[in-house]
C-alpha cells in the first residue's frame, strides 16, 4: 500500500523567514531607517565639526544680549538697547500684524470678485475676467517692488494727496484717520465686558435647548448681536453721564514738519499690505467661483420659485451651500498669504524673515536662528489651519 505525503493544512505552509516576504518587507524598512539615521548623524557630526572649527557653536544665549540695531515699526514697545529675544518678538508681531489684517482684506476683495466673475453684468465680468489674468500671472515679488516703487512718488508731506480729509498719502507712508480712546473708556469697557458675559451666557443656553430638542438651530449670531447691543448701549449711557464720548476719531493734522493725530503706516507697509491683499484676492475670487457653481442649479430655481431676490438667493441660499466647498482651498490661501509675507524683505519692510536675517548676521548663529523661525512660521501656519478645520466642521452637513 502506497503511504502518500503528510497532508498540509492551508494557511499552516512553513516557509523560511528569508522567503517570507512580510519578513522580508519588515527587514528592509528597518535597514532603511538605521541608512537614513547613519546619514543624518553624519551630516550633523560634520557640520558641528564645521562649527567647532570656525568657533560658532549653536547656542540660544545671544537672546539675552542687547540688539544694538533699530526696527524702523512695532506693534510693540522696542529700541535698540532691548535683547534680540525681543527683537525676535518684534519680529513675529509684525508679521501677524500683516497676515491678519491681510487675510480680512484679501477674503473681503475675493468674494466681490468672485461673485462680479458669475456676474450677468458683461462690463462687471470682464473687468473681473481681466484684473485676475493680469494679477495672478505677475510675480508676487514684482508686485511688491512695483508698490513700494509707487509709494516712494507721493509728494511731500505738506503736498500730500487728501482723501476726504481721512487719509493722507505722501512720502513717508500713508497717514489715516484712527480711533482714540477717552477719558472714560475704561468705564465703557466694562459695559463691554458684560456684553461678552451675557451673549456667551446665551449662547450656551440656546445651544442647550437645541440639544435637548434634537433640532438644529442657529444661536451665535443672536449671541453676537446681544453682545454687540449692550456695549452700543454702554456706549451712549457713558456719553449721557459725562457728555464724552468713550472713543472718539483722531483726524490727523498737519503741522509744520509732520501730521499730528491719526495714525502712520510706513511705505514699507503699505506696499506690502496692498500687493498681499492685490495677489491673494485674486486666487480668492477663483474659489469662490468655483464654490459657487457647485452648488446644484436647482438650488437657485427653488429660491427663485419661493419669491427670493437674487440677492437674498446668494446671501440665503448659495453662499452657504458653496462654503462647504470654498473654506478648504481658502485654508490654504491663507497660509500662502502668511508665507508671501517673507518677501517683505525686498522692501525692507520689518517682519520677521527681515528680523531675523539681520539677527544671523549681527551674532553668526545661524542654526538657532533658522530653527527659531522656521518654528515660528509653523506655530503661525498650524494655528491657522486648526481654526480653519474647526470652521470647516461647524459647516459640513451632519447626517443622521
Amino acid at each position: 500500500m502506497a503511504v502518500g505525503s503528510p497532508s498540509i493544512p492551508p494557511g499552516k505552509v512553513n516557509i523560511p523567514f528569508y522567503r517570507d516576504t512580510r519578513i522580508i518587507a519588515v527587514i528592509v524598512q528597518i535597514v532603511f531607517a538605521l541608512l537614513v539615521a547613519v546619514g543624518i548623524w553624519y551630516l550633523y557630526s560634520n557640520m558641528m565639526n564645521g562649527l567647532r572649527q570656525a568657533n560658532l557653536l549653536p547656542t540660544f544665549s545671544f537672546l539675552s544680549v542687547p540688539a544694538g540695531f533699530p526696527i524702523a515699526e512695532s506693534v510693540i514697545e522696542y529700541n535698540p538697547s532691548m535683547t534680540y529675544g525681543w527683537a525676535f518678538v518684534v519680529g513675529i508681531l509684525n508679521t501677524v500684524r500683516v497676515a491678519v489684517i491681510g487675510i480680512i482684506l484679501a477674503t473681503l476683495l475675493g468674494l466681490i470678485l468672485g461673485i462680479a466673475r458669475l456676474s450677468d453684468n458683461w462690463l462687471l465680468r470682464n473687468v473681473a475676467l481681466v484684473y485676475v489674468e493680469i494679477v495672478r500671472n505677475i510675480p508676487l515679488l514684482l508686485q511688491l517692488i512695483f508698490w513700494f516703487s509707487l509709494t516712494r512718488l507721493f509728494p511731500r508731506i505738506q503736498e500730500s494727496i487728501d482723501i476726504g480729509g481721512l487719509i493722507f498719502l505722501h512720502n513717508r507712508g500713508v497717514t489715516m484717520a484712527w480711533p482714540q480712546a477717552g477719558n472714560d473708556f475704561d468705564t465703557w469697557m466694562q459695559w463691554v465686558y458684560g456684553g461678552i458675559v451675557v451673549g456667551g451666557i446665551f449662547y450656551v443656553v440656546r445651544r442647550i435647548q437645541f440639544i435637548r430638542r434634537d433640532r438644529p438651530g442657529v444661536a451665535l449670531p443672536y449671541a453676537f448681536l446681544i453682545a454687540l447691543g449692550i456695549a452700543f448701549l454702554g456706549f451712549l449711557v457713558t456719553y449721557l453721564m459725562n457728555g464724552v464720548w468713550p472713543v472718539s476719531l483722531s483726524v490727523p493734522v498737519l503741522q509744520r514738519f509732520n501730521f499730528e493725530g491719526g495714525i502712520t503706516v510706513t511705505n514699507s507697509f503699505a506696499a506690502l499690505l496692498i500687493g498681499l491683499v492685490i495677489y491673494t484676492a485674486v486666487f480668492i475670487g477663483e474659489i469662490v467661483r468655483s464654490g459657487i457653481l457647485a452648488v446644484s442649479k436647482g438650488q437657485r430655481e427653488a429660491a427663485r420659485a419661493l419669491g427670493l431676490t437674487p440677492g437674498q438667493t446668494m446671501r440665503l441660499v448659495i453662499l452657504p451651500q458653496a462654503l462647504r466647498v470654498i473654506v478648504p482651498p481658502l485654508t490654504s490661501q491663507y497660509l500662502n498669504l502668511t508665507k508671501n509675507s517673507s518677501l517683505a524683505i525686498a522692501i525692507a519692510y520689518p517682519d520677521l524673515f527681515y528680523v531675523a536675517n539681520t539677527i544671523n548676521n549681527q551674532t553668526g548663529q545661524a542654526i538657532p536662528v533658522i530653527l527659531m523661525l522656521m518654528a515660528s512660521y509653523l506655530s503661525v501656519s498650524l494655528l491657522t489651519s486648526l481654526f480653519m478645520n474647526w470652521y470647516n466642521r461647524r459647516i459640513q452637513l451632519v447626517e443622521r
